[in-house]
């Protein structure tokens, strides 16, 4: 993975009938291309070092066609695994939780909503006529990687906005960590998320 330049920046594209964004640095320089294949049996996702999709570098791929306790296997164009995210779908319905794997299968970080009150006080107030398409500017979630010693390690921030996506990517540490297993992670915990806020 190139030398990646904190804080980053996910931008869905809102005239795609796909679920894809573009992932850029802190100079504004295109680093990924994320784009999930439509009309498949299972989820897949590509990552691309560019819009052109000329290159793929890494391949995000679930186990299950349905999402319960769905695990993502990511690996690199070689086939290499890098490590795997299992999204926790019993809890999802108060606090999004991923738990993320080397590629040993040993789980040694997660990624947890911030507060699950912008979740509940978002879905009710997406349910109102005409003024819940407000509720993407008003209500936008935040995510925590965390190591296994509860150490903050990165923060997503759901920027506001009326129609488009929009997510800030944080570094909270200076220790060296692996940058390119969590952000690949916290690329398919957006795709995931994407709704909410």
């Amino acid at each position: 993975m190139k030398d990646l330049q904190y804080p980053l920046h996910f931008t869905f594209r809102v005239t795609s009938l796909s679920n894809d964004f573009s992932a850029k640095d802190a100079n504004g320089n295109s680093i990924y291309y994320v784009r999930e294949k439509i009309f498949t049996w299972r989820d897949h996702i590509m990552v691309y070092r560019d819009e052109s999709k000329s290159e793929i570098l890494y391949e995000l791929k679930s186990n299950k066609l349905i999402d319960f306790q769905q695990t993502f296997t990511i690996t690199d164009h070689t086939g290499k695994v890098i490590g795997k995210v299992r999204r926790k779908s019993i809890k999802s319905l108060w606090r999004s939780t991923f738990n993320l794997m080397d590629p040993q299968d040993k789980l040694d970080h997660t990624i947890k909503e911030k507060n699950p009150w912008v979740k509940m006080w978002d879905g009710l107030f997406g349910e109102l006529p005409l003024v819940g398409m407000l509720s993407g500017y008003f209500f936008n979630p935040s995510y925590i990687l965390r190591n296994d010693q509860d150490e903050p390690i990165f923060e997503i921030i759901k920027e506001p906005s009326f129609f488009g996506r929009k997510f800030t990517v944080q570094k909270l540490t200076d220790k060296p960590v692996d940058d390119e297993r969590f952000v690949l992670s916290l690329m398919l915990m957006v795709l995931m998320e994407r709704d909410n806020g």
